[in-house]
């Protein structure tokens, strides 16, 4: 289904009936990362995926896709569709924009799951990676998105979910070089959320790879420490949701019931 938001056309899906969870997915990723999981919650939920700002099949805005712009693109969608409160799981850059979202609208959040993200901002020596990522794209966005995407997995599993990173890499082609760098040059500059961990009034869950090459498993260890954010982890990469497919699942599931 599509919703025109602002002069552009922004692609989303609704399964299932009743209290709604809300999927984002990751830089790169787009809506279909979500549907083994989406029929899962949907026997016992509306699962409502978006596909964010210049990805899938939801069009560009500028040059320079902030994390509240992509909040607030999805409370359009939601309340194109008259719902007004939903759980929120977000996996790595879909986890950025609903820390964003959540500070925007923290009277619609019944819950908030991010799965191999972090509510920290990016580093100084991150922000410098983006800029090399903006540049390499610019150059020849095909060639960035081949080399990105085996990167997010831990080393054996590269290896072993090659039918996967091929299906990953055939969707993430199908971008503009635009909606790459938009991305890049919002999660560059997007805020500090911690202070969500500390005053949150909902469940909060943190889905952490061990070995995720993306970011620090101290630092997000480190963010939840006096917090009452429940800490799930995993011993593999930044793509949970393939390299511990059945385990996060259940995960999910499981915070889903503890929301509603």
């Amino acid at each position: 289904m599509f919703f025109l938001y602002k002069k552009i056309n922004v692609h989303y899906t609704s399964l299932g009936k009743g209290r709604v969870v809300v999927l984002l997915h990751g830089f790169l990723e787009n809506s279909t990362m979500w549907t083994e999981i989406a029929n899962n919650l949907s026997k016992q939920y509306r699962v409502i995926c978006v596909d964010l700002l210049g990805h899938g099949k939801t069009e560009n805005r500028g040059y320079i896709h902030t994390m509240e712009d992509q909040a607030n693109m999805v409370k359009a969608v939601l309340a194109h569709l008259h719902l007004r409160k939903y759980i929120l799981i977000g996996h790595s850059m879909g986890g950025y924009v609903s820390l964003a979202f959540t500070h925007l609208y923290p009277k619609s959040v019944k819950g908030l799951c991010l799965m191999n993200s972090s509510a920290l901002p990016d580093t100084e020596e991150k922000k410098i990676n983006r800029d090399r990522a903006i540049k390499a794209v610019k150059q020849n966005h095909k060639t960035f998105v081949k080399l990105a995407i085996p990167f997010l997995f831990s080393n054996k599993n590269s290896k072993i979910f090659t039918s996967e990173i091929q299906q990953i890499t055939k969707e993430a082609l199908k971008m503009l070089p635009q909606g790459i760098v938009a991305s890049l040059e919002g999660m560059k500059i997007r805020r500090d959320y911690t202070s969500i961990y500390k005053i949150n009034t909902f469940p909060i869950q943190l889905i952490i790879g061990k070995q995720d090459p993306a970011l620090e498993y101290a630092s997000l260890i480190k963010q939840t420490k006096n917090t009452k954010v429940n800490v799930v982890e995993f011993p593999d990469g930044h793509m949970s949701y393939i390299e511990n497919k059945l385990e996060v699942t259940k995960a999910l599931q499981n915070f889903v019931n503890l929301c509603y």
